[in-house]
């Protein structure tokens, strides 16, 4: 059963969803402090914007880049490894062999994936990050976080704020190559 909680966040973000309201005008989301809503409605426009943007598109563009510009693949591979990763630093941890070789894979041509398969992948990292911004309390943003073996300073909040904008840079160049291949493939 779905506590009331889980509830009351699954229908606004249906709401939002139905309305195509950006999230940020959609209200907060439930159970994430408000200092991090900006970093959940960041997180959540991304997912939207990035399934509408691929509803039509083929899995054999998906290793495509027009232009040299990174492939669409490469932005779905990054999107959910972004998250991983910082929200990982986020937690005080270091990176796993799995995550740093997950990394080395990032851009490099499997065409046994699927598009929708990658999606789902983003999908996932965008339930695990809302989930550990729920778990974040406000009195901790302001903790440091280091990043990387040289351990660069910055704060949990830095780190989440930076997540959420790196997804919304890589959306947005993920949207436009995506529409460019859907405009030569028809030509």
């Amino acid at each position: 059963m779905f506590s009331k909680k889980s509830l009351s966040t699954i229908l606004s973000l249906n709401m939002a969803i139905e309305q195509q309201t950006e999230f940020w005008l959609s209200g907060p989301v439930a159970g994430i402090v408000p200092v991090l809503q900006p970093v959940a409605h960041a997180i959540l426009q991304a997912r939207r914007e990035v399934r509408q943007g691929l509803q039509n598109f083929t899995d054999s563009l998906l290793w495509q880049r027009p232009a040299g510009v990174a492939s669409v693949a490469f932005h779905l591979q990054h999107l959910a490894g972004v998250l991983d990763r910082l929200f990982t630093y986020a937690r005080a941890e270091q990176l796993s062999t799995e995550q740093l070789n997950a990394l080395q894979k990032e851009g490099k041509e499997d065409t046994g994936i699927s598009m929708e398969e990658m999606f789902q992948h983003f999908n996932k990292q965008v339930e695990a990050a809302l989930d550990q911004l729920r778990n974040t309390k406000e009195e901790s943003v302001l903790e440091t976080r280091y990043v990387g073996r040289k351990r660069i300073p910055s704060t949990v909040l830095g780190l989440l704020f930076h997540a959420a904008e790196h997804t919304q840079r890589h959306t947005g160049q993920l949207l436009v190559t995506a529409r460019i291949l859907s405009k030569q493939n028809i030509l």
